[in-house]
């Protein structure tokens, strides 16, 4: 297949995939493998809008402020994530894919803030835009800011980067004869409690019509094949 099936996606990595094998902090190498997967989107005119976790950088911080908030440890949160988009601007740049930063927590200095009609008429243009700092308001995940967003620019599909190769009935690493699905609906996903995303975030997804594929970014090319229709990890919530 030459031709990409979707054309406008949001690709939805997890803190921890930016990580590596350590498990925390950023990892540059594994962050570089992860840009030149998404320049080969570009190369074939796909339009690719980013949403990152911040997970690799903030659960340390949580391990050691128990007790606190939960809206200022939310908001620590987003403050991890627009790292985690400036490590992934750079690591595009520096192969010439243009890239650009919105964050929903002003921070004009070193990113532009998010404005849907700004972000779609740079995804015409054919440049990266990363969404940074979740929705802006604590209590929302970084999941349902890839529906949100996913919803706004009217992207095609959400892709979700993970560690595993798609949708268990349990805990893989726990338990070798985990069932992985190919397919599920999103009624699935909220009844069987499956925890690939928040429930608000599958609902909204749910609720526009918005496929989902589950798949593991540790194999390179994963990406590029999901872009182009190929049968990996998990569909949700698509047609049969």
């Amino acid at each position: 297949m030459d031709n990409p099936k979707y054309k406008r996606i949001i690709l939805k990595v997890s803190g921890e995939a930016l990580a590596g094998k350590e498990g925390y902090g950023i990892d540059q190498e594994t962050v570089n493998t992860i840009a030149e997967q998404i320049g080969e989107l570009k190369n074939k005119g796909v339009e690719v809008a980013i949403v990152v976790g911040g997970g690799n950088i903030w659960r340390g911080i949580a391990g050691s402020a128990k007790g606190m908030d939960r809206a200022t440890a939310d908001y620590m949160g987003m403050l991890a994530t627009i790292m985690n988009s400036l490590a992934l601007q750079g690591a595009l740049e520096k192969i010439s894919v243009d890239t650009r930063v919105q964050t929903a927590i002003e921070m004009r200095q070193i990113a532009e803030p998010y404005i849907r009609r700004r972000a779609m008429r740079h995804l015409e243009k054919k440049r990266v835009v990363i969404f940074a700092g979740g929705t802006g308001n604590p209590y929302f995940s970084t999941d349902t800011t890839a529906a949100l967003r996913a919803a706004e620019i009217e992207a095609d599909v959400i892709l979700m980067a993970k560690k595993v190769d798609g949708v268990y009935d349990c805990d893989p690493v726990k338990n070798p004869n985990a069932k992985r699905y190919t397919e599920l609906s999103y009624l699935d996903l909220l009844n069987k409690g499956l925890g690939v995303m928040d429930s608000t975030a599958a609902s909204l997804c749910m609720d526009n019509d918005i496929p989902l594929i589950v798949f593991n970014i540790n194999e390179k090319g994963n990406i590029l094949r999901a872009v182009m229709g190929e049968n990996i990890g998990t569909a949700v919530g698509r047609e049969n």
